[in-house]
């Protein structure tokens, strides 16, 4: 080793051990439970200075409210808000509502109920002078309703400018069809089709094993962002993902990874879904020890117009990001993706990666690693503040192990450092959560 290589690395290695007071006891925040009993498939809006979420049947009603000061709260059930089932209706369930304001100043609610006719779930509206209701049914007949594609639900109210659209899918999983989510125009009564209805998605990957559903969607500077639901909603494996268009109509790209799932969460939630958008929050459910599910929520902030939620890990591969005195190794066996950050073998031997936090405090980032000559280190500096000693114990070489490391990010993108120290590690991927 060169004697200047030397001297630094001892310079490194003094700065390392000026750890900024807190961050070694600062961890991620995972989200909070807001409605600790049976509430799901929450939607949430704001009207006036009161938040108010609608959930699917419960014990507390058949379409029951909760109100809040604030997206985290304290919520309190209030109610029914649809206490007179239409006379389309039969008995059972009633399933992800969804409620908002017309430019009439009257609040429009959409909601899932059984029909007596077709014997499947379909689509029905209502409507209230007031948020809490009581809502009153708009038609003796079905909004929405086709028996041959499996019976439709799950809707929700998407305004565009001066532009109002009904999202929905139909229940094809119920008889072994596709499910689909759709994108209906309507008039500025939210009731009155104005045109033929438009397929945004369809399912075709194994994760969502059969279904699509719980649509909703948001308008960014540079692109729509279709959140949905996927998977069985019964276990753990359900899920919360997302497909991006440049335009409304599609076509649209699923992300790469779901955005919310049980291992995601760090098994915080247990079958993260049913989910909405509510200005910086996301809500959404997840199952309870003691039955039902409890509704969620969590920060949500804009990476670029994509989606990144505090608590749920978000994947940066480590041979994308930039590359000092080390090399990109391809053909990693079992590697995300394939390659890896390698030779990270010299005092000046560095990879940075720029991260994103949906809000500022404290977060884990999760080190994607192998060495295998024995135990080796790394600096770790964000935003080139003081530094942190990660170790990475010898599993063996092409044997990827993750390492935790808690750190206080800035809101935004901040820029994660992992520079050489002692020993050889590789580095395959950086999770933040």
């Amino acid at each position: 080793m060169k004697i200047s290589r030397a001297l630094g690395a001892l310079v490194i290695v003094a700065a390392a051990l000026l750890v900024a007071p807190g961050a070694a006891s600062a961890t991620t925040v995972a989200p909070k439970l807001v409605i600790g009993e049976d509430f799901p498939d929450p939607e949430v809006d704001q009207f006036g200075s009161t938040f108010y979420a609608y959930s699917t049947s419960s014990g507390h009603g058949r379409t029951p409210y909760a109100t809040a000061s604030a997206p985290t709260g304290p919520w309190t059930i209030r109610g029914d808000a649809l206490p007179t089932k239409p006379s389309w209706a039969g008995s059972g369930g009633f399933w992800a509502p969804d409620v908002s304001q017309r430019a009439d100043g009257k609040y429009l609610m959409y909601f899932t109920g059984p029909s007596v006719a077709t014997g499947r779930m379909c689509i029905g509206a209502a409507l209230s002078s007031s948020p809490t209701g009581p809502f009153t049914p708009t038609s003796s007949q079905p909004l929405v309703c086709n028996a041959g594609e499996g019976g439709d639900i799950d809707p929700s109210s998407f305004v565009d400018g001066s532009s109002r659209y009904l999202l929905y899918k139909n229940d094809g999983n119920a008889i072994g069809q596709p499910a689909i989510i759709w994108l209906q125009p309507v008039a500025a009564d939210g009731v009155t089709f104005t045109g033929g209805r438009v397929e945004l998605l369809r399912n075709n990957q194994a994760s969502e094993q059969g279904v699509i559903e719980a649509p909703r969607l948001v308008k960014r500077p540079s692109q729509y962002v279709l959140f949905y639901s996927a998977g069985v909603y019964t276990t753990g494996n359900y899920q919360t993902s997302y497909a991006v268009s440049g335009s409304l109509a599609g076509p649209y790209t699923r992300a790469y990874r779901p955005l919310l799932t049980t291992a995601s969460l760090n098994n915080a939630v247990n079958g993260p879904g049913g989910e909405d958008i509510s200005g910086s929050y996301i809500f959404f459910h997840g199952h309870l020890s003691t039955g039902g599910r409890g509704m969620y929520v969590a920060s949500l902030g804009w990476a670029n117009d994509y989606p990144v939620v505090r608590g749920s890990r978000v994947r940066y591969e480590g041979e994308r990001g930039t590359l000092n005195d080390c090399v990109v190794r391809t053909g990693a066996a079992n590697a995300s993706q394939g390659a890896v950050a390698a030779k990270i073998d010299n005092a000046d031997s560095w990879v940075q990666l720029s991260v994103f936090a949906p809000v500022a405090g404290s977060y884990t980032v999760y080190i994607g690693y192998a060495a295998g000559y024995g135990d080796a280190q790394h600096i770790l500096t964000v935003n080139g503040g003081a530094a942190q000693v990660v170790n990475y114990p010898d599993h063996g070489w092409d044997n990827w192990t993750q390492v935790p490391v808690n750190v206080t990010l800035q809101a935004g993108f901040n820029t994660v450092r992992l520079q050489h120290l002692t020993k050889w590690a590789e580095i395959d991927y950086v999770e933040v959560a």
